[in-house]
Order: structure tokens, then sequence, then C-alpha cells
């Protein structure tokens, strides 16, 4: 049976406000965008049907933090469209969809990610100018319909309007996209702008929760196969398995063997992944556990540091003094999504199709073209539904290439929950030795951060690119290190820790780390200056504004009772991807755990574009990291971290999950980033909560308050 090239795979209609379409259509002279029967694509990011609806392409991957909403909800706003009318896609894989921010970030030249939070602070202005542009072609062809100025003109609710007078936009598509884009249209004004900011309803919403959005789990083709398998571990290699028991097993069509990998490829997934189980594979690998603590303390003690911040004259400044010292650690750990690794391949007439999920699509197409055997390959990026970053890295996409030549079959390999959790690529964790000189009236006058870490995001980020792992730490392991507080004498000296796993990109790090060091030691300095720490923090915020305001709004809502002895509250405040945070955690003690009872944030993100979803992003961001915070670090073997179930980790459940505020504060500023940004303040504020009640400082994540 000849398979349908133009098949939709996620789909819903302009109803449900989602359609999404991996089609190879003819394309439109002026734009890559593939285009349907009746369709008009009047830029790199718009197509307007017949019928008026307007179809948005999005060069970022949807994790749930929103963006197949949010950045739509730009263009709607700019455009003039009815919501209901708004429709999403995949935008196609060349390179003027690349991230924009990537260079400032320091990232390679035209990489295509989604990561960092930078998905709105990217694509804002490329879309509001698109969608400008779109909005003059429509106005123009209008005017001329109806011999008129087209500044006599406007949009709204995918009107053209001229006084009583109006086409929809649907009937003037085909006009608009034969004219001339304008080189330098005119955005909106502030106060003509009617969507932004708005809780409009979620573009993904209905798909989801009637199961009609597809995942790289749920895509079927006709005569597909099903595989599992087994990695090795780093530096490891496959030394036997028993391949005696698979040649009973009934439904086993194919088995693999490499030096890194053992798969089994079955009419059904259970049947494969049930023979792997039975084949008992064994692969080498150190077989003592090093804990990675003990390797950022070596670290620490012996390697060679290099500075990445100075301001004033720490050293100087100390002279002669006994600085106040604390050292904070935090765990590597694991994503532990429920999505596990998954990829489909398909070689078809000389060319193969690959299906996954994928935060750089770009990247993750040419690592299958290096396994594709010289056939054309058609990268088909799904939705993530794992949202903590392991996306980023599409490792079972070889080994399903390598499956679907050796059956001459469509192969969809997915690993274990187990597997997947064995060859996570965890946050590169830190250790940091702070020291602080308190100055005339307790005020810090002098603040060091002597760190150790692992590099996650920047190996992730050689994996993508096929180069090995940075040996010295780029920016991307020390982003956030340097406080947010107006001190006057600061050094921050870094050293590359060698981890013996492989480390790879989490949603909040490496700003998590460094808020846990920074919040936490600056609420000891605070305790030690005999200061309320909301005034400590205040004192030293008269360059930062809008952190302060933050800290002073989650103060304000939380009732903030100054976390003295005896208090149950604590505090903290982060700047981060352009957007800041003030949280105060109500936490104690209860049955040696930790309890959060409420999570009270005030937040500026800048300009709002959907209400909703912000606030959904704070929210699961604190409660995402407050699992990372108390789920007990994983047992390190040969290199990865063993499996372990969802109920033996001891995730926060419904029935103690905190009950969680959020105050956004109005600004008129440009847009922050914000799935990242309730991950870094949950852990400080929770810990000085803690202290705050039992005078126990936990100065390591996950906490354990037994150590402390």
């Amino acid at each position: 049976m000849k398979v349908d090239r133009r098949t939709v795979l996620v789909g819903g209609g302009a109803g449900v406000g989602l359609i999404v379409a991996f089609a190879l259509w003819p394309r439109h002279p002026r734009s890559d965008l593939a285009l349907h029967p009746g369709e008009q694509a009047l830029n790199n990011y718009i197509k307007i049907a017949r019928d008026g609806r307007v179809t948005v392409a999005v060069p970022q991957t949807e994790t749930g933090q929103g963006i197949w909403t949010a950045l739509p909800q730009i263009v709607a706003d700019e455009l003039g469209a009815a919501w209901e009318m708004v429709a999403v896609e995949p935008a196609p894989l060349t390179r003027d969809y690349a991230n924009p921010l990537a260079a400032e970030e320091g990232w390679p030249k035209d990489l295509r990610v989604t990561a960092a939070s930078t998905s709105v602070r990217a694509f804002e202005q490329p879309l509001r100018e698109a969608a400008a542009t779109a909005r003059e072609m429509l106005l123009g062809a209008a005017a001329d319909r109806w011999n008129v100025d087209p500044g006599d003109c406007d949009t709204a609710d995918g009107l053209v309007i001229n006084g009583l007078r109006t086409f929809t936009f649907g009937e003037l598509a085909e006009e608009a996209a034969d004219r001339s884009p304008p080189r330098n249209p005119t955005l909106r004004l502030a106060a003509k702008r009617r969507l932004i900011g708005q809780p409009l309803q979620r573009l993904d919403g209905p798909g989801k929760a009637s199961g009609k959005l597809r995942f790289a789990g749920d895509v079927r083709l006709p005569g597909m196969l099903f595989a599992s398998a087994r990695l090795a571990p780093p530096g490891g290699k496959l030394r036997r398995y028993a391949r005696d028991a698979l040649t009973s097993v009934p439904g086993v069509r194919h088995v693999a063997a490499r030096d890194g990998w053992v798969a089994v490829v079955a009419d059904d997934w259970w049947t494969a992944e049930s023979a792997l189980k039975a084949a008992n594979p064994v692969f080498s690998g150190a077989r003592s556990a090093i804990h990675p603590k003990a390797i950022f303390d070596e670290a620490l003690a012996t390697g060679s540091a290099q500075q990445w911040f100075s301001r004033g004259d720490y050293d100087g400044v100390i002279r002669g003094s006994r600085p106040l010292a604390a050292t904070y650690y935090v765990a590597p750990s694991q994503h532990l999504g429920l999505e596990p690794l998954t990829a489909t391949a398909r070689f078809q007439s000389g060319e193969l199709d690959v299906w996954v999920s994928t935060q750089a699509p770009e990247a993750a197409r040419a690592r299958a073209e290096k396994a594709a055997r010289g056939a054309r390959v058609n990268l088909y990026p799904m939705p993530a539904g794992e949202p903590a970053g392991r996306a980023l890295e599409a490792d079972a996409i070889p080994i399903a290439i390598a499956l679907a030549h050796a059956t001459n079959a469509p192969v969809q390999l997915s690993l274990s929950q187990s597997a997947s959790q064995n060859h996570d690529h965890p946050s590169g964790g830190a250790l940091a030795r702070m020291t602080a000189l308190p100055g005339t009236g307790g005020i810090t006058a002098a603040w060091k951060m002597h760190v150790a870490c692992a590099d996650g995001f920047g190996a992730a980020l050689a994996a993508l690119s096929g180069s090995d792992p940075p040996r010295k730490l780029a920016p991307t392991g020390l982003d956030g290190s340097v406080p947010p507080y107006g001190i006057p004498n600061i050094s921050i000296e870094s050293i590359a820790a060698e981890v013996p796993f492989e480390a790879g990109y989490m949603r909040g790090s490496p700003q998590r780390e460094f808020a846990f060091f920074t919040e936490s030691f600056i609420d000891e300095l605070a305790h030690a200056a005999g200061i309320e720490p909301l005034a400590f923090r205040m004192a030293l915020l008269g360059q930062n504004g809008r952190l302060a305001r933050c800290l002073q709004g989650a103060a304000r809502l939380a009732q903030w009772d100054g976390g003295g002895p005896g208090s149950t509250m604590g505090i903290a405040g982060v700047s981060a991807f352009g957007s800041h945070i003030g949280l105060v955690a109500t936490a104690s003690i209860v049955e040696q755990k930790v309890k959060v009872h409420r999570l009270v944030a005030a937040v500026d993100c800048g300009r709002v574009i959907n209400s909703s979803i912000a606030a959904q992003q704070i929210e699961s961001g604190l409660v995402w990291a407050l699992a990372q915070a108390t789920a007990p670090e994983p047992e390190w073997v040969a290199g990865i971290p063993r499996a372990r179930t969802f109920g033996a980790i001891g995730m926060p459940r419904l029935d103690n999950v905190p009950e969680v505020a959020v105050e956004l504060i109005p600004s008129s500023d440009p847009p922050g980033g914000l799935s990242g940004l309730g991950t870094t303040v949950l852990a400080p504020a929770v810990a000085n909560a803690v202290h705050a009640g039992s005078g126990k400082r936990m100065r390591s994540l996950p906490f354990d308050p037994m150590s402390a």
C-alpha cells in the first residue's frame, strides 16, 4: 500500500485552533511554507486560506511551555486575526528559522533550538514584523478594491475594515499574496493591541485533551515494526547476550548487536522488550561507582581555576580579614520525564523519513543524515512529551535508522522507561565555596564564588554539532553565577569538573544551581549581620529595581513575617532569562522530610503575551523544582544512573503539592523568558524557610534534613 506523504500526523480543526501538517506540497515562490489547496503564503511565517484560517509557522518545539500558543498570539494580535481562526504548524527545516538569540547566548551560529527560555524573546520581533507585513498587504489589497487610501483601513477579528465595509482575510488572501511586501512595515501601537496579555485558550490544549495531538510514540505506519534496545554505559561495549533465548520467541523479526548497543525488532514493542530481557545483555563498564560529589570535591581542591567575572578588588578588600564562608552542593539530577527515548525511521523510494521529538530539529536531521547511507532525509519534528530538556539530543535516531535499513521496514524504536533513565543526560551538577566580607552596617562589601561545575548545556551543544565535549567551561556553564546585587567587589572563579557520565541540558540550569548558592548564602549573611532577610536584599538592589519590586510583591502577597527564628517562611529572588522573580516559601520538616506548604511568587517577565500561560509556566517550574529538590539523587553505576520506578523516586503527588499563588507585575519592557524561571528560585526559598523554622541550614540539593 502506498502511503500518502501528505498525511496529517497531528491534527485538529480550525475550531480547536490546531493544525499541524508535515506535508511536502508545492512551494509558493516567496515562501518556504508548504501550501494546501486554497492557501496563500504571505511570508515565511504566515499562510491564509480561503476560509479565513490563518496558519502560523512556529520554529520552536512545543514542550508543554505553550509556545505553540504564545507565538501565534503575537501574530494574531499584530495581524488583527480572529483567535478562533488561528492554526499552527511546525516551520520548515531551513536556516531562515534559526534562533535569533543563538549568537547572543554563545551557541553555534544559525542553530535552531528551543532552550534557555528564549522562544518568545527570540521570535517576538520577527513575528510582529511578519504579521505587520501581512497586514499591510491585506490592507493594500482591500484599498485597491475600494479605491481608497490603505491608511483609511484597519484590521480586526479577521476582517479588513473601512467604515462599514469589510472583507474577510480569506477573500483578500490571493490578491494580498501577489503584492510586493513593504520594506518597513509599521507595527501596531500599544493602545491598539487587543490580544497581547489576554489568557487565550491554548491551541494545543484541545488536541492534548482529546488525544489527537500525536507525540513521537504515536506515529503509526503501514507494515511498521517495533524495537527495544539496551545501550552501553559511557566507554563500555557489548560483551555478550543470550542469542539462543531469542530464537524461539514468537513475533521476533530481527536482532542487531553493535559495540554500543543491542536491539530486538518484533511485531509489537512488548514482545521486543520481553525478548531483550530474556537475552540479558551484558556490557563492559566501570564496576565501582564514584559518587559525583567526590569528583567535585577533588576538582575544587586541586583544579586550576579560571577567572570568570571580576568587579572591584576582592583580594585587596579582604586582605587581613576573615570572610564568612560556606560550601554548597547541587548533585547532578535526572530529567525524569514520562516520555521514553523514541524515534521512527523508514526507507522509501531512496529517501529516509524520520519522526522524533526534538528541540533542535536541524541538528537531529544532520545526525540522521550521517546514518542515512546516502538517502535523502526528511525529518518530521514531533512535540516533546519530556519538558525538562532531554529532547535536545535525539539519541535514538541512529539506532532506529540502522534497524529500518536492516529489516527493510519502518521501525519505531522506544527504549523502556528503565533504559531511558539509565541513558539520561543529567544536569552537570556543581560545588561552590562561597566567601563574603560584611561592610558598614552589615552590608556585603566583598563576595567570591569558587565553583567547580560540569557544563551540561555546553556538552549538549557540542553533541548537536558533532564535536567533542568542551574541556573548559563555556558561558553556558556559568550563566547566572554573577549575583544580582550591588556588591562592589566580586570575584567568580570556575573549574571544569570532569564527570564520568554524559551530562546534558536541563531546563533552568545552570541558573538553578547558582541561584541556590547565591540566595542561600545571602540569607546566611543577612542572619549573620542581624538584618531581616528582605531588608538585607533591598539594601543591595539599588541597581535592580525590577527584582526589588518582585521581592516586595511576593512579601506583600505572602504576608511576610520577617523570616526570623520560629518562622516557617523563607524568601529568595532571581534575575534570569531577561525576567525577574521573587518567591516566599512556607516550609518545615515533617517526619524527617522537607514539607512545602505554600509558595507565593511575584514575577516581572516584561510584556506578557498570554497571562494564563505565564502563570502556568511559573507554577509548573516551581513544582518541577520541588521534585528535583526533594527526590533522592540517583545511585550511579558504571557512569549511568540506576533506574528507579516513579513510585520509588518520591516525586510530589497531587495531595502534597503546595498551594501556589503567582502575581504577574505589569511591565512594558520586552518579554523575558519564563519556562526556566520558576525552577531557579524554589530551592533557596525553601531552604531559607527551613532554616528559619528549625535552625538547620541545608546546603545541598536534593535536600536531606538528616544530614543538615
